[in-house]
């Protein structure tokens, strides 16, 4: 997939409050980019937390050239959520106002201002209709949310391991996650965006727990040696998924990005969340993890009960949330009938 970078002139408005002027947003196509009368069917993928844009980086097994979805025959997008590291917009982003990043000081984000990118992005390349919409995690609540906010556009979508409203035991895991960040002296010094790193490894040792399940750490973590006198395996796991992390990410955006999903409430203003859902035109299919401590199924359930003609489906894995990333088989399953 190709890497492009989409700049909004003019002002773009926050839900919470606050705006920015040229409002960049990073997102990645087919290599083969879109024209004006391209009959090729449009794939669009809303990516997780701490993911990217290139789709085909982090979901190697079902998107690239022959694989479900297939960037070679389809026209395949995935937009970098706002807040995000990797091109967007977001609390790492430089200030033109002080020259150095903004920190704290951007808006705050909300997954409505991440769909709002997101649907500018397609009506700068000039799509009329996604045919296809799929998302796993947040990217299911952006997939939920833009359902609901252009209902016409789109003609089939996809929602797996995600929720219709944050739950107070999403939230109290983000809270915790903010907390590990405050907890290091140097995410308030706004020196440079190494702040908060040691707090970003322990956030993201926090975060791993809730999207793996007992099942997943029994099965790799074991410790090898069985007579050792301390358990260290699943510990250096942990240390080693938070600098993993810590390289490549930092410890402002990890916040935005939490708070942002906090914001995750489809019936907002809309009269309830059933109300809200009851308005989507899509043809819906919802995916649950039979393991899934996070998202526990019946959020996937309620979602499905609420929309019209949505069907629901449920996968097995041993792994927790994170089976949306792993179950490629068992996805590629239920999806393949559903391809344009």
């Amino acid at each position: 997939m190709i890497k492009h970078e989409y700049i909004h002139k003019g002002i773009f408005e926050f839900e919470a409050g606050g705006s920015v002027s040229d409002l960049k947003v990073a997102y990645h196509t087919s290599e083969r980019g879109w024209q004006k009368g391209d009959e090729r069917k449009v794939i669009w993928i809303c990516h997780a937390l701490t993911a990217n844009s290139d789709a085909e980086d982090w979901w190697p097994e079902l998107v690239g050239p022959g694989r479900l979805f297939d960037t070679e025959k389809y026209f395949v997008a995935c937009v970098n959520m706002l807040g995000s590291p990797y091109g967007s917009s977001g609390p790492s982003s430089i200030d033109p106002k002080t020259g150095r990043p903004y920190f704290l000081e951007f808006p705050q984000i909300t997954v409505r201002d991440i769909v709002k990118a997101n649907d500018l992005v397609r009506e700068h390349l000039g799509i009329e209709k996604i045919d296809l919409m799929v998302g796993g995690s947040i990217g299911g609540f952006q997939s939920v949310e833009w359902s609901i906010m252009r209902p016409e556009v789109i003609e089939k979508a996809v929602y797996i391991a995600c929720g219709a409203r944050v739950t107070p035991w999403l939230s109290a895991f983000n809270e915790s996650m903010r907390m590990a960040l405050e907890a290091d002296p140097t995410f308030r010094a706004f020196e440079d965006l190494h702040g908060g790193e040691a707090g970003l490894r322990c956030a993201r040792s926090i975060a791993l727990i809730s999207y793996r399940s007992y099942a997943g750490y029994n099965a790799t973590q074991w410790e090898k040696d069985e007579d050792c006198l301390f358990a260290e395996r699943a510990g250096s796991y942990q240390r080693y998924q938070g600098k993993k992390l810590s390289d490549r990410f930092d410890a402002y955006s990890y916040y935005y990005l939490c708070g942002s999903v906090d914001s995750n409430n489809v019936g907002r203003g809309r009269g309830g969340v059933e109300a809200a859902l009851g308005t989507i035109k899509s043809d819906c299919t919802v995916i649950g993890i039979d393991s899934d401590g996070l998202f526990p199924v019946e959020e996937q359930k309620l979602i499905a009960s609420c929309i019209p003609g949505a069907k629901y489906h449920e996968i097995t894995s041993k792994f927790g949330h994170d089976g949306f990333l792993l179950e490629n088989d068992q996805l590629t399953a239920i999806i393949e009938p559903l391809l344009p």
